[in-house]
């Protein structure tokens, strides 16, 4: 069986690059990077090396890049660190109070809780963890409307200027893992910055799939995993933009400048340096975007010639390789366990997310009638799908639905 991947936002094949870089790690550079003597000082090599590759495809200093698991430990630290942060500049400022006024005052401010500004629309790593702390009465979340699948600015902009103080964070993802959506991530960077307030992008989605500046961006923070652009699973990166206080996640030692204790993930590190590395290669060709869009919309013209009854979901601006379309009155989950048995990767929304039957929160929080919701998938190509391969996938979904419907 001929296998075709259509589900490349869930995950991306390690390339035969990187999984050489991660062997030679694993056979030479074993050495733990904070020992002084030889061996560890070269697996320290490996790990700054990778460290400015990295540096070089997201646009950022080396010395702002924190190794982490992968995306959904950067996002957390994220969150967490920025309510600790808050809350360390509120107890700071009332200690500049007169002292047994400014005791008191402590006292109160460290009962306050801050606002920590995010969508429905976020993956689970952002969402799930804002709900999660708000339940611990660790922050309030304000939840953002949305238009057209992605963060409504407007909303966000009046927010910040009527409650710019209490707010710890806006947390928003530059491009959405189910449907593509993308947004103005330096337009809403510039709004929390003329406010004073932090601001997170989860571009998990983002890199190595399209050109990254951090710093021209204006952002904070910003996460990404390996594995989305070809690197190994278990390696992310938080980036933490200069001068921004992000107290430790994981405290025990002094790795990543204070910032992650524990002994770093040397073969995966070294991984992600080589997937940086061939995805800043692939995206100095401009056209490769372009092509890569071509092959998403020939998938979506043979899905409407295959099954004219499916719903495409089209946000305005979006990624060039997700397509995310609706089977109406059929279930996802069936859709996906025939199409397994006949070669196809896909999914029902966020990888996490599969097992569960009701429709993905993004696509429920999207408005979308529950018969299409239910019936949804997320297709998602990659840097190394053909246009063959597209028409061949496309007609083995016509007929898995038609055979759904009782129509075949």
């Amino acid at each position: 069986m001929n296998l075709i991947d259509l589900d490349h936002n869930a995950t991306t094949a390690p390339s035969p690059g990187v999984i050489d870089a991660v062997v030679d790690a694993m056979r030479r550079g074993w050495g733990n990077p904070s020992s002084i003597h030889q061996v560890g000082m070269a697996a320290r090599h490996a790990v700054e090396l990778a460290r400015e590759s990295l540096a070089s495809l997201v646009g950022c200093t080396p010395r702002e890049i924190v190794f982490t698991s992968g995306g959904t430990e950067s996002c957390s630290h994220a969150m967490r660190g920025s309510i600790d942060a808050w809350q360390a500049q509120r107890a700071q400022s009332a200690m500049r109070d007169a002292a047994m006024q400014g005791e008191r005052a402590v006292q109160g401010e460290r009962a306050v809780r801050p606002l920590v500004v995010t969508t429905r629309l976020e993956h689970s790593a952002v969402r799930e963890c804002a709900a999660e702390f708000e339940s611990r009465g660790l922050c309030h979340v304000h939840w953002l409307g949305h238009a057209d699948g992605a963060a409504d600015l407007a909303e966000l902009g009046a927010l910040l200027r009527s409650r710019p103080a209490e707010i710890a964070l806006v947390s928003l993802m530059w491009a959405n893992n189910e449907t593509g959506a993308l947004l103005d991530a330096p337009a809403a960077a510039r709004m929390c910055r003329d406010a004073g307030v932090r601001f997170h992008t989860d571009a998990t989605q983002w890199v190595g799939k399209m050109p990254t500046d951090f710093r021209a961006l204006g952002a904070d923070l910003m996460t990404l995993s390996a594995h989305k652009f070809h690197g190994p699973k278990g390696v992310g990166a938080l980036v933490v933009r200069r001068g921004v206080a992000m107290p430790a996640e994981i405290v025990g030692g002094p790795q990543e400048r204070g910032r992650r204790g524990g002994t770093e993930n040397v073969p995966g590190i070294v991984g992600m340096g080589a997937a940086a590395r061939e995805s800043a290669q692939w995206l100095a060709d401009a056209s490769r975007i372009e092509s890569g869009r071509a092959v998403r919309d020939a998938l979506e013209s043979h899905l409407a010639q295959a099954y004219p009854e499916c719903v495409p979901l089209r946000p305005a601006q979006r990624l060039w390789n997700t397509c995310s379309v609706g089977f109406p009155r059929l279930a996802s989950e069936a859709m996906l366990l025939l199409l397994s048995e006949r070669g196809i990767c896909a999914s029902a929304g966020a990888a996490c997310s599969s097992g569960s039957l009701e429709p993905s929160p993004v696509i429920a929080a999207m408005g979308l009638p529950p018969e299409v919701a239910h019936g949804t998938l997320r297709l998602t190509v990659g840097r190394e799908t053909t246009m063959d391969e597209v028409a061949r996938a496309a007609q083995v979904i016509g007929a898995c639905a038609r055979r759904l419907s009782g129509a075949a």
